[in-house]
């Protein structure tokens, strides 16, 4: 399950080379360590620590646990994700919806499928903040689908005032929906930073590299990105700093 080293400033993680655990109620596939798949080569892409690619079965779900100092992200792409917190926070969130969990100095909660008659799928992705022991906050949003059509839409970032929802820490995400032949550009926002590119669905090409469903490339020492659907396509991108 190694990445493949395309060069200094490039990996790449293959679908078929995550980790992969079926708890029967949780099927998770892990793009970097987590639980009990472990991969000294693949901890993290810099302050990207966590990128799971989650179904849990029907009326089934992750009871209460705690976290604290991470900046966790939550993207739903089908069924009805249900939240309880120690905040007293409940909601329900479900595609086209992005939530995010700032732990800070200490979080519980649970995540269920609100329905007894189909799964639900998400993405958990986990950044590490660049503050610590911050109050704990939750957020969430509901996007409208028409707005990453053809482009790539900002859904997360360091600024409470900008597009999508904010975390601790200077990153940045976009949702792209493309229709099979498009290309855009992505600028990076901060000198330093890297990308790290998922394929959701469909084929792309990321500065000349293919990456397919469920693929994921990490690029550093880029200051932008060329992507070119292949076929219909969805991709993440997520820009974070690289860790020293």
């Amino acid at each position: 399950m190694k990445a493949e080293i395309m060069n200094k400033d490039m990996v790449l993680h293959k679908a078929n080379t995550r980790g992969h655990a079926n708890h029967g109620w949780l099927d998770s596939f892990h793009t970097f360590s987590f639980a009990n798949y472990y991969d000294p080569e693949r901890i993290h892409f810099g302050a990207l620590r966590v990128l799971n690619d989650d179904t849990v079965a029907p009326g089934m779900g992750f009871g209460t646990h705690p976290h604290d100092n991470m900046e966790i992200i939550s993207i739903p792409t089908s069924g009805d994700l249900e939240h309880k917190d120690s905040m007293g926070t409940v909601s329900v969130i479900k595609q086209g919806d992005i939530q995010v969990m700032s732990a800070g100095t200490g979080i519980a909660h649970s995540e269920y499928n609100k329905n007894r008659d189909k799964p639900v799928k998400f993405f958990q992705i986990w950044v590490i903040p660049n503050k610590k022991n911050v109050k704990p906050r939750y957020d969430q949003i509901t996007l409208n689908n028409d707005d990453k059509k053809n482009k790539l839409l900002q859904i997360v970032s360091p600024n409470p005032d900008d597009e999508g929802v904010w975390i601790h820490q200077d990153a940045w995400f976009h949702l792209g929906s493309l229709d099979k032949g498009k290309e855009v550009n992505y600028e990076l926002k901060k000198d330093g930073n890297g990308v790290y590119a998922f394929v959701i669905e469909g084929d792309v090409t990321v500065n000349d590299q293919k990456l397919n469903r469920r693929d994921g490339m990490g690029i550093r020492n880029a200051d932008s990105l060329n992507i070119k659907a292949d076929s219909n396509a969805e991709i993440l991108l997520l820009e974070v700093p690289m860790l020293n």
